[in-house]
């Protein structure tokens, strides 16, 4: 299992070489993307950047399909929650 910190690296590191793969300077993805130079340098450099910088990239990557099924619905896990499923749509106050 990964830290977050290393999950940011990773995510980094696939999308530099991706980057690389497409034959795309750090220039041209940038532009490509609408995400400023700088910031794709510290994101390739440190895995650090905005959810929408993120997103941008992986448009601009061919890869937006991947954050499509980020956050999927979980599965019922009983039979109940098919027959009666949960109303409420908040989470629980601490």
């Amino acid at each position: 299992m990964l830290s977050p910190g290393e999950l940011q690296a990773a995510i980094a590191q696939r999308a530099k070489q991706r980057r690389l793969d497409l034959e795309l300077t750090q220039a041209g993805l940038a532009e490509r993307s609408g995400v400023s130079l700088g910031t794709l340098k510290q994101f390739e450099r440190t895995g650090k950047a905005s959810l929408d910088a993120v997103i941008r990239l992986a448009f601009a990557l061919e890869a937006e399909e991947e954050f499509a099924a980020l956050f999927p619905s979980r599965p019922p896990q009983t039979i109940d929650d098919i027959v009666s499923p949960r109303t409420r749509q908040r989470g629980r106050r601490r």
